[in-house]
């Protein structure tokens, strides 16, 4: 029997610099410093990165095209629903009851909860009621004319926001399914901050010459290809880094299962956001005031102190700018009077005020508020556009933008890496297994402590994880015993011509 002779294979085809991926330049660039830290860690770091934007993707993509549309809710608010909100100052004023009263009659059966005092001139007086029916956290709102104590309409609030922005901030918080619905944007904030900071890494530590520095900043202009596409991922992830790791920071502040445990730590910390107390036996911060008690059952017309003096008394005690007037919850609670403005500078100070003598009974200046409570409602008024104004919804935008931009770079990166000579349509390579086993050992044990003590607190930042390493294991063991099965057909040839 004579013995065959494999032929022999054609020598692989060389591939240009254009043709090489985007991911392998991040490996391939510049030879390893001999098994250091960083070798070990960059390509661990890149297959989280390429997994993580890979599925985590589609729901940056939601929360940044949902993100895009709120901000522009003001201004549709604006237009829609001027009628209710402004009117032409003409005469007096009327006292906040007669406004009141003619808002009960237009909300008849409703628990008034707040009265809202315009901060200029041409505006409306809002006078909030808990109606029977509603959805949770729902109110009816009457916009009354202050001069003439005529009510211009009426309209379903969450919190201090109409119809328009109420909708589009259920679509950007949760789709509009309700507590379900929360996941996806938690799923978002708990892992951009882990892209953002993944990518800075890749990006700041790929070797370049002192020739090539500026590319750090400054995108490629060449031809098109996955350099080019590239670079414009890198570079403006860089310029943008910083907003997008507010606006994950911010969004998990109220997030339903990451926001819970933040709120325990700042409460450790001594950080927990004060309150006015409305109790007339305790002066001391931290207690709920009337419209947290979801309504008032005492009618506050009826006390000596009215809510024309509430505000007068309020004025008096350095309050200025929109006012909300919660009246007393009951015979043992007080009327509690706090600004709303939500602009730079903050004004949110607060005071309770006995609806029988007008004494003061406890003040709280926002310039009191630790600093953690005070960063956070910073953070939180910046993340809905609301802190500096236009200037605020302009800039969220632009980062909206940016962050849909960086998702369309990564996925056409990933396609661009796709094999182009296989039948069949295929999708691109993920970067090599392996990768963890080059990370030393006194680097890798750390990060798996940091990485599950984050899974913890962050409970939608590590199913995932953990889904992504079961995952990755299964499509290995998939692959292995394919290989196997391709040996053993290959050896059966081979054995039959012997």
């Amino acid at each position: 029997m004579t013995e065959t002779t494999p032929a022999a294979s054609p020598p692989p085809r060389q591939r240009s610099a254009e043709e090489t991926s985007p991911v392998e330049e991040f490996t391939t660039s510049a030879p390893s410093n001999g098994g250091g830290t960083w070798s070990g860690l960059r390509p661990l770091l890149l297959r989280l990165h390429f997994y993580a934007g890979i599925l985590i993707g589609p729901f940056l993509l939601v929360a940044a095209v949902t993100g895009l549309l709120y901000t522009a809710t003001p201004q549709i608010e604006s237009v829609a629903y001027r009628h209710e909100l402004k009117v032409t100052p003409h005469g007096e004023q009327k006292p906040l009851t007669a406004q009141v009263d003619a808002a009960r009659e237009a909300i008849p059966g409703g628990r008034l909860v707040s009265v809202t005092r315009g901060a200029g001139d041409s505006d409306t007086t809002r006078v909030t009621f808990d109606v029977k029916g509603l959805p949770e956290g729902c109110t009816q709102t009457a916009f009354v004319d202050p001069y003439d104590a005529k009510v211009l309409g009426t309209l379903r609030t969450f919190g201090e926001w109409l119809p328009v922005r109420s909708w589009f901030d259920g679509l950007h918080r949760t789709l509009n399914l309700g507590d379900f619905g929360r996941n996806y944007s938690e799923i978002a904030a708990s892992w951009l901050w882990v892209e953002v900071l993944g990518g800075l890494a890749l990006w700041l530590g790929a070797p370049r010459s002192r020739e090539r520095l500026r590319k750090l900043f400054v995108p490629r202009r060449g031809p098109k290809g996955r350099g080019r596409t590239l670079s414009w991922h890198g570079a403006v992830g860089l310029w943008v880094s910083i907003g997008f790791l507010g606006l994950s920071a911010t969004g998990l502040t109220w997030s339903a299962h990451a926001g819970a445990n933040i709120g325990k730590i700042q409460d450790s910390l001594g950080g927990a956001t004060p309150s006015v107390s409305s109790d007339l036996g305790h002066g001391t911060h931290g207690g709920s005031t009337g419209a947290d008690s979801g309504g008032a059952s005492a009618d506050a017309t009826a006390a000596k102190v009215d809510l024309d003096e509430a505000v007068r008394i309020a004025r008096s005690e350095g309050l200025r700018g929109k006012l909300v007037i919660s009246p007393p919850a009951d015979t043992r609670s007080a009327y509690v009077v706090r600004e709303n403005t939500r602009h730079w500078p903050e004004q949110q100070d607060s005071i309770a005020i006995d609806p029988a003598t007008g004494k003061v009974t406890d003040k709280l200046l926002f310039d009191d508020f630790p600093v953690l409570a005070k960063l956070t409602r910073w953070g939180i008024d910046a993340h809905m556009g609301l802190l500096f104004g236009l200037a605020n919804q302009i800039v969220l935008a632009l980062i909206a933008v940016a962050l849909i931009g960086m998702l369309f770079w990564g996925y056409r990166m990933w396609w661009l890496r796709r094999p182009t000579r296989a039948s069949g349509t295929r999708l691109g390579r993920a970067p090599a297994r392996g990768a963890w086993r080059r990370v030393p050992g006194g680097v890798m044990a750390p990060l798996v402590v940091v990485a599950a003590v984050l899974a913890y607190h962050l409970p939608l930042f590590g199913l995932p994880l953990v889904c992504f390493l079961l995952g990755d294991l299964a499509v290995a063991q998939a692959r292995r015993r394919a290989c196997e099965r391709a040996e053993a057909r290959a050896e059966t040839p081979k054995e039959t011509a012997r």
